[in-house]
């Protein structure tokens, strides 16, 4: 018996008829549809995805076509009965009350979204993102001409992408978040970066900024805020997910504090007969073995296949999550796996990070661009330890690379001269993954001597004179230095005088770093990300 029929328990009720077409399984969810396209919602919002049906996977009679499962809608659980090995349900469509039994029991029940106990609530052009019928609700809104403006409250991934798809049609979005930053998963000055672009792009993002009621008479008019009103046609709460596991209250279940349910390597639960997976459950992470919650639709498909081959007789275990994810927004692509440099501190971890602006292509190619790159190792063991990724072209293959050397366990020196493909349509000679790891070698080995974007932002470079080491002049009030006219001593510049070589990338001031360490300058530092990254000022200025 498995309660819950979109990702993980779709993918479990197949996997366990393909490991034992005599097995009987049923599926019990709530919903009308089965095995939705939920992170696929927001582009439908969007018109990117043109019709809804193409958000439906599977209906249950093609479901049963497919695999022999037998699939209940609208039917609710509502009660468990470990003893007797039974739930109670209720029809949704007659009200009627049945009983089911059960050898083996698999809680796939997803979670809903956040609905916060605030006024407004019930006003018209008040919107959620979790089911398909929030995204057909979104985009008819959209469409029909009367939404001009539209608060996104929250900053993470969901949030954004309705963000970026609203504006694609015109609407003029903003989005708040009570966090000091969006994008939770990634260091603060990545974040920033991203807040930066976005309102390149016309998405303006207000963080420290609570969502405290919604004002109108019959439709949104203004959102309130502890800080302003806010005037939107339209609100899209995305200010995440409570674990749908009330029916769980009493049972004996032992459920996490966050209610997500506690399960084991095999994702049983703390009955043996009973495993969770997907959104409901908590897991653990793979580097640290906390528990972890990770509700991603990579995880709950990845889960269903494990819990059902352990049902199945199988010994494979749930080796845990790394927090990897990613998104599209506008003109920027976004992703991160493994510790931020905070959480890798909190794991105890002698942290070393480096960001690196790396060419995404061959930089003649038309369409090249760049990765922006944050990485992540262990000072002490070179242990590679994590990776935040920003760039237009796809991050997601410098993401994959990252959980595949995290997942076993590798340092920088096993990564350092892997065969990587190339073609310059596709990367460069030198990987840009390869170039970010050579980078922070460099910076772990005393070759690179850097202030990071974070340290700058801190105020660290204070007493630090900046030198524009770029192609050609680009820096308003800064000394200009060209790398290829340095053959001995500069004139102007004191051998023991803090210096902060600024060029586009890092890595022009790295090679003019390295010459004029070569000709007895000693104090120099070279500020990581250069002008892609950071916003340069002065004392001129």
């Amino acid at each position: 018996m498995i309660i819950g029929g979109v990702s993980a328990g779709t993918k479990a009720a197949a996997k366990l008829k393909r490991e034992n077409r005599g097995y009987e399984v049923t599926i019990l969810t709530k919903g009308k549809e089965i095995s939705y396209a939920g992170c696929g919602l927001p582009y439908y919002v969007g018109d990117v995805i043109h019709e809804k049906e193409q958000l439906i996977v599977n209906t249950p009679e093609s479901f049963f076509a497919l695999t022999g499962v037998e699939v209940k809608t609208e039917v609710e659980v509502i009660g468990l009965d470990r003893a007797s090995k039974s739930v109670e349900a209720v029809d949704l469509k007659t009200g009627e009350k049945n009983t089911y039994g059960y050898d083996k029991l698999i809680i796939a029940t997803g979670a809903c979204a956040i609905h916060p106990a605030i006024e407004g609530m019930d006003l018209k052009g008040v919107f959620f993102m979790r089911t398909p019928e929030d995204a057909i609700t979104l985009r008819e809104a959209a469409e029909s001409g009367q939404m001009k403006r539209a608060v996104v409250a929250g900053g993470g991934f969901i949030g954004l992408e309705v963000a970026e798809n609203l504006a694609r049609r015109g609407v003029k979005v903003s989005v708040i978040d009570m966090a000091d930053h969006i994008l939770p998963g990634f260091d603060p000055e990545m974040a920033q970066y991203v807040e930066n672009h976005l309102a390149d792009h016309g998405i303006m993002t207000f963080t420290g900024m609570k969502l405290e009621g919604i004002i109108g008479t019959e439709k949104v008019e203004k959102v309130k805020t502890q800080k302003r009103a806010m005037k939107a046609d339209a609100v899209v709460l995305s200010l995440g997910i409570r674990p749908n596991t009330s029916f769980l209250a009493d049972t004996g279940i032992e459920l996490m504090p966050n209610k997500t349910v506690k399960v084991n390597e095999f994702l049983q639960t703390n009955d043996e007969d009973i495993y969770a997976i997907g959104d409901c459950a908590c897991v653990t992470n793979r580097m640290t073995k906390a528990p972890q919650w990770s509700a991603m639709g990579s995880s709950a498909n990845i889960e269903g296949r494990i819990a059902a081959r352990h049902i199945a007789g199988g010994k494979v275990k749930y080796p845990g999550v790394l927090g990897t994810g990613m998104a599209k927004l506008p003109d920027l692509n976004v992703g991160r796996t493994g510790l931020t440099e905070a959480a890798a501190k909190e794991a105890g971890y002698d942290v070393e990070t480096v960001v690196a602006v790396a060419d995404d292509k061959a930089h003649y190619y038309p369409g090249a661009g760049n990765f922006i790159i944050k990485m992540i190792a262990d000072r002490k063991t070179h242990k590679f330890l994590g990776i935040q990724v920003l760039g237009k072209g796809a991050v997601d293959k410098i993401v994959d690379i990252a959980v595949t050397a995290l997942s076993l366990q590798t340092s920088l020196e096993d990564m350092e001269n892997l065969d990587f493909a190339y073609a310059p349509p596709f990367s460069t000679a030198i990987h840009p993954f390869e170039h970010a790891v050579n980078i922070l070698m460099n910076k772990m080995n005393g070759a690179f001597e850097t202030i990071t974007p974070a340290q700058y932002q801190e105020g660290k470079a204070q007493g630090y004179r900046i030198i524009d080491a770029s192609v050609s002049p680009s820096i308003e009030g800064a000394m200009y230095l060209d790398l290829t006219k340095i053959h001995g001593e500069v004139e102007g510049i004191g051998k023991e005088e803090p210096i902060l070589l600024v060029c586009a990338k890092g890595k022009r001031a790295y090679m003019t770093q390295n010459r004029l360490k070569y000709y007895g300058y000693r104090n120099t530092r070279v500020l990581e990300g250069g002008t892609t990254f950071n916003e340069i000022e002065t004392e001129e200025q």
